[in-house]
């Protein structure tokens, strides 16, 4: 199985975005930098904030770009493409509507579901099949209200339980980076 060897999160630049539910994979590679005692240092040539980290052995990079989110594909193509990191060995983390607060589900490939950050990312990396840890923000209920939504705060009792299952998908990133996709997967899927 193909290590990990960049775990890209998705959001926006900007202390007024910190806090909305677009920047849930802003906070897990923000949190992961954090576990293993690394920090983020921006990188021009990639349009991005980049933190190298060891994880259970295997050596990767943790990536911000700095493009906003519908723009993040020609940020991380930079990286991928100097480094020369294979489609199958990066992990993107990003929000989804379509989980309720407090699940995260891991899957290869697939389509961009509406997500533009995904939608660039697809476009520019030449195919999807990447990895995606998918961080459940809930849905507003209408489509009209999903920009307004997702560059909102969740509620604090939202925020707690999209917290927890960053934290819960902490612990299996050693599985993941060593390409253990089915055992993270059995230990995610069935804690939710």
């Amino acid at each position: 199985m193909p290590e990990i060897q960049l775990i890209v999160g998705l959001g926006n630049p900007g202390a007024e975005y910190e806090p909305t539910r677009h920047n849930a994979g802003f906070w897990f590679v923000d949190e992961l930098a954090r576990r293993y005692q690394q920090s983020f240092r921006k990188e021009q040539r990639f349009q991005s904030e980049v933190a190298r980290c060891r994880i259970d052995g295997v050596d990767c990079r943790l990536q911000k770009p700095l493009t906003f989110m519908n723009r993040s594909g020609q940020a991380v193509r930079a990286l991928m493409q100097f480094f020369r990191i294979p489609l199958q060995q990066i992990l993107v983390v990003h929000d989804e509507l379509d989980l309720p607060p407090g699940v995260i589900k891991l899957k290869q490939g697939g389509g961009h579901g509406g997500h533009n950050g995904l939608r660039d990312l697809i476009s520019h990396l030449g195919g999807k099949d990447f990895y995606r840890l998918r961080v459940g923000i809930g849905h507003p209920g209408h489509r009209d209200q999903v920009v307004d939504y997702v560059l909102k705060k969740p509620s604090q009792d939202d925020r707690r339980l999209i917290e927890d299952a960053l934290y819960e998908a902490q612990s299996v990133m050693p599985d993941i980076v060593r390409g253990e996709f089915a055992r993270a997967m059995n230990t995610l899927h069935s804690s939710q």
